[in-house]
């Protein structure tokens, strides 16, 4: 059995055009992801999806059990792909996911979704905590523009430099085409 699993963070619905909290470059994140997928489930890894889903109904998105927390159609988990349900950024925090993962053999987990400077972060900066050895797919990867101090930082300088500082201790941050090469 592989000791790999890629880890799928919040691909879901409200981050689409359409969607209550839309990213930049979400899209391309989720065709990326679903290579990441296909490649994962011939080589028999584990995957794992999580999403995200807050308390409350008057939530600004990710609404429990609306359509728009539901994971998205490009990246659907398939019948015996575990699943995580997360209330907070950091997907391994009040959650099964580092159990999920010890109890699979798991050493080294490969992450995808969003938002690269929230939950991606997080959950990548915790797996390393927890001694697995971590990649982010940075162009699996979606964001938007934030805001600090009356200055608007543009989405892609935002996910450059979460992966900037991810890369310098945390994961590795290939491409999804340097990855998929590295494994064939």
């Amino acid at each position: 059995m592989s000791k790999r699993a890629l880890v799928l963070i919040d691909i879901q619905n409200d981050y689409f055009p359409g969607g209550k909290w839309t990213l930049d470059g979400m899209e391309t994140a989720a065709d990326n992801a679903a290579k990441l997928i296909e490649a994962a489930r011939a080589k028999g890894d584990l995957v794992v999806h999580v999403h995200h889903e807050f308390a409350s109904a008057d939530a600004p998105f990710f609404a429990p059990g609306s359509e728009g927390a539901a994971i998205h159609s490009k990246v659907q988990p398939k019948q015996g792909e575990l699943t995580v349900l997360k209330h907070k950024v950091n997907a391994f925090q009040d959650t099964n996911l580092k159990e999920l993962l010890d109890e699979n053999g798991i050493e080294e987990v490969v992450m995808a979704g969003a938002m690269s400077h929230m939950c991606i972060d997080g959950a990548a900066r915790a797996a390393s905590d927890f001694g697995f050895a971590v990649n982010v797919v940075h162009d699996a990867c979606a964001t938007r523009d934030l805001d600090f101090q009356g200055k608007t930082i543009p989405a892609g300088e935002v996910h450059a430099a979460y992966m900037s500082a991810l890369g310098f201790a945390y994961a590795k941050t290939p491409s999804t085409e340097e990855f998929l090469k590295d494994e064939s």
